[in-house]
């Protein structure tokens, strides 16, 4: 698989991928039913056990579908990204108070669900404006001498959150906590928390993070095969600064020169390295720093190096070939962790945003278990160079890999979030005799909002099987269903719920994005720009009534003295008074057409603006020394603003004056 045949499965036509996905699980309805049945299975064990994990516990409780579930999300936001007291105080004050926290006292034996409900609800009594009785002034005052207790109250159910959540504050803790689990069977995979380097100095203190990590891991492995000893894994955004596709040049050297040593300390220590899977954007890069890496001969012996792959990306498949295929070309071993992915909200909203013609990910719960399955069949194919390790807390997934490694237990591993799918995996671990191992979150409370936000995301929804595993009311061979029946049934089609980002506004059309962070956008841009670079020059001067025949004006690129753009004629001052009586003139005619004609002619010039992007990029950037973010970003703004006033002319329609006289300076 070529990196190019990854890029162009990027933005893949969601229906015909995913049959094609259901095609390659090699399932027949046979095999589907029995998978079913034993997931059905599971999950009756894990019912009955009675060890539901903190997570399960506070999601039956507060499930994202619940106005409450809601608002401790937007309270986790808000002491997340508020940097001072009184914001808080004020986002506390309208997220919490409305809702009824008290219903929820002693309706869970979970420590956790009932320390967080004593917390908000103390929040709402505090902050209780509708108190009978109590004059403004009053209410005032309690609020004013209220809010500091209210926020360290919300803080301290947050830590009580962090602590289920998170394994320990440092390392040390982490493995001393872990110790107990690893002693039964389990391992983990440490991640140390904390989000993107702003800053070379917060790369700074992220790297000597990691490298204290390795150190303090090392001390743990007790095997000499890597899969039976703890791991790390490391997020690469928290290396550099600015680890984006504008920056490659500089930063993919730079990238590959910090993690290399971070190998070479993992591989020393024989414990495993899983680099991350972060946003779709950065797929590409995450690649390009592999192959650097893995590619030094330091690494050959060493079977521990591991890339995460996201099966909700329309990408997993390919980038699972390609990853085999560097194995071969490196003639290396490497551990692939497959997840089903924990920023969809992101990738969708960032599709829309940029007006791309898909998603980079699957629009139903479904197709992303499809997608899961797919990669599982194809990594377990894969066993001579890769050892798989599947991520999943979803029972049907579980019983679907261990129906297709037939028999086999040892050549991969199960692996789960530390908090959550405890009792499935142990049911697995002990019928099954898998490996399991837990990806465990090691850092403070300021450190856990963020990774929290996400895994509240990722698992609150109700049709999530993390919600529903504790959920009696849901039968357990609804939650064993069959993804591919249940993606046959919707006709392999994806989420009419979710529009493509085309569509967004309709039936107004949303501009044409093109993404700056894709290599195969970036190549059509460079291709469709290269006939308008130097020594091409334009020519412009005003249009009739207000033609001047003067001196033309020479226009200097900003960035390239040398760079001569081209030549313009202004009009005289003289002819201004000129200018605008003609367009006064004309207005009578532009309002005669009707309100769908200039729709339509305001539509067109969008749609010749569109057609002849690339040229005004070229200009862009040599008249005004624009970057091509912002060149995209006013090409666009500038086809928003005239479909949108086409579609306002015709709602309005004739009976509303068309005051607006179109002053086109295209040159198209």
């Amino acid at each position: 698989m070529s990196r190019d045949g990854i890029r162009a499965s990027c933005l893949a036509e969601e229906s015909v991928l995913i049959r094609n996905l259901a095609a390659v699980t090699a399932l027949d309805a046979t095999d589907r039913a029995a998978i079913s049945r034993h997931a059905a299975r599971l999950v009756e064990q894990v019912r009955t056990s009675g060890r539901a994990g903190g997570m399960e516990a506070f999601l039956a409780e507060y499930g994202l579908s619940t106005k409450e579930g809601v608002a401790l999300m937007c309270l986790a936001e808000a002491m997340l990204r508020v940097p001072d007291a009184r914001t808080v105080d004020e986002l506390i004050r309208d997220k919490i108070t409305p809702h009824d926290w008290a219903a929820h006292v002693g309706d869970s034996g979970s420590i956790l669900v009932n320390a967080s409900t004593w917390a908000l609800m103390l929040t709402g009594r505090i902050l209780d404006d509708d108190e009978e009785g109590v004059a403004g002034t009053l209410h005032a005052l309690v609020r004013r001498l209220g809010e500091p207790v209210v926020r360290t109250a919300v803080g301290r159910a947050m830590a009580e959150m962090g602590a289920q959540f998170v394994l320990g504050e440092t390392i040390e803790s982490a493995i001393e906590r872990g110790a107990r689990v690893s002693d039964q069977g389990c391992t983990h995979s440490f991640d140390m928390l904390g989000e993107a380097a702003r800053t070379e100095r917060d790369a700074e203190r992220y790297l000597a993070a990691y490298h204290a990590a390795i150190s303090a891991i090392a001390r743990a492995a007790r095997d000499d095969e890597v899969r039976n000893n703890p791991g790390i894994s490391v997020k690469l955004s928290a290396l550099h600064p600015r680890y984006e596709r504008s920056q490659a040049k500089t930063m993919l050297p730079e990238m590959a020169e910090r993690l290399l040593p971070l190998a070479l300390a993992a591989a020393k220590a024989g414990i495993g390295l899983n680099i991350d899977a972060e946003e779709a954007d950065r797929l590409d890069l995450s690649l390009d720093v592999t192959e650097r890496v893995l590619a030094n001969p330091s690494l050959a012996d060493w079977d521990g190096f591991g890339v995460v792959v996201q099966a909700y990306g329309r990408r997993a498949m390919p980038t699972i070939d390609w990853l085999y295929d560097l194995s071969a070309r490196l003639d290396r071993r490497i551990m692939v962790r497959l997840v089903k992915g924990a920023y969809w909200d992101t990738e969708i909203k960032r599709a829309q945003v940029l007006g791309l013609k898909d998603y980079p990910v699957f629009t139903r719960k479904a197709h992303t278990d499809i997608s899961f399955l797919a990669g599982a069949r194809r990594l377990l194919a894969m066993k001579d160079r890769i050892y798989p390790q599947f991520a999943t807390h979803n029972a049907h997934s579980v019983a679907a890999i261990l129906h297709m490694a037939d028999g086999d237990r040892s050549s991969f591993e199960f692996q789960r979030l530390h908090g959550m799918g405890d009792a499935l995996h142990e049911v697995i671990r002990h019928a099954e005799g898998t490996r399991c191992r837990i990806y465990a979150p090691v850092g403070t409370h300021k450190d856990l909002l963020a990774y929290l936000v996400r895994r509240l995301l990722e698992n609150g929804a109700n049709s999530s099987f993390v919600h529903q595993i504790v959920d009696s009311s849901v039968t357990a061979e609804e939650i064993a269903r069959d993804p591919v029946a249940a993606a046959e049934a919707d006709g392999f089609a994806p989420n009419p719920a979710i529009p493509q980002p085309s569509e967004i506004f309709a039936p107004r059309l949303n501009s044409k994005g093109w993404d700056i962070a894709d290599p195969l956008d970036l190549a059509m841009i460079d291709a469709g720009r290269k006939p308008f670079q130097a020594p091409f020059q334009w020519d412009a001067e005003p249009l009739s009534p207000c033609k001047h025949v003067g001196q033309a004006r020479t226009v200097i690129n900003p960035a390239d003295p040398n760079d001569i753009v081209g030549h313009i004629v202004e009009t005289h001052p003289d002819r201004v008074e000129g200018c605008v009586t003609a367009a006064m003139d004309a207005q009578p005619d532009w309002e005669s057409l009707g309100a769908p004609k200039r729709a339509e002619i305001l539509r067109r010039v969008a749609d010749r603006y569109e057609a002849n992007a690339f040229e005004a990029f070229a200009l862009l950037a040599r008249e005004a020394g624009k970057t091509l973010i912002d060149s995209v970003a006013e090409m666009r703004e500038a086809v928003d603003f005239l479909r949108y006033y086409a579609d306002e002319a015709e709602r309005a329609g004739d009976n509303c004056v068309a005051r607006g006289v179109i002053v086109c300076i295209s040159p198209w």
